[in-house]
């Protein structure tokens, strides 16, 4: 049986990651969001909010984990912050598993990854696609978010690989500094230079 092709969609903080998963999915292409699968798993309910509270006394409430609290619970501190990820991975993993049996008859698929040459995440995809904008649209754009300030923004970035060294391991770079359309027109471009590829 044919399976689909997995493309890994990355880039640093602020890059336009987000749109341009979007218009994959506008594309047609099945796209799965690690983000929004943590958040899920973190809500009023989720899977992973007992577990968490016990990790990490006082950061759970009614309304699932509060970010906030957790985040200055692991902030900083790379021994918390992989017993958290201890606990996040795995079920993250389970999802796109599942997900991945779900769309078995699709020919391509995509995982929305922020950290995945960080996590080696780039073993488990058969092409790697990276987001990318210049440095100072970059910083306009995640010090334009609220609650961000330019030491923790300075924080993310340390913990991320450096994105000239992502566009250096890409399959593929999608450029969102310029005009929305354009960078539209890329993503249906490559899009169809891989259907055609798998044809």
């Amino acid at each position: 049986m044919k399976k689909p092709m997995i493309l890994g969609l990355t880039g640093s903080i602020g890059m336009g990651k987000s749109a341009v998963a979007a218009m994959f999915a506008d594309e047609g292409v099945p796209v799965f969001d690690a983000d929004a699968t943590v958040h899920d798993l973190q809500k009023a309910g989720g899977a992973l909010v007992p577990a968490i509270e016990a990790a990490f006394p006082g950061t759970t409430g009614p309304d699932g984990v509060d970010r906030q609290k957790l985040g200055a619970a692991v902030f900083g501190d790379r021994d918390r912050l992989a017993l958290l990820e201890s606990i996040i991975h795995p079920a993250v993993a389970e999802r796109r598993k599942a997900f991945l049996e779900s769309y078995q008859d699709a020919d391509m698929i995509l995982f929305d990854i922020p950290l995945l040459f960080e996590k080696g995440g780039q073993a488990g995809v058969d092409t790697v696609v990276v987001v990318s904008a210049p440095a100072p649209v970059q910083r306009q754009r995640v010090l334009a978010r609220a609650n961000m300030m330019p030491d923790k923004f300075e924080h993310i970035l340390a913990l991320q690989m450096d994105d000239a060294d992502k566009r250096a391991r890409a399959d593929h770079v999608i450029d969102t500094g310029k005009d929305i359309n354009e960078t539209r027109a890329d993503v249906h471009s490559l899009v169809k230079m891989l259907r055609a590829g798998l044809a």
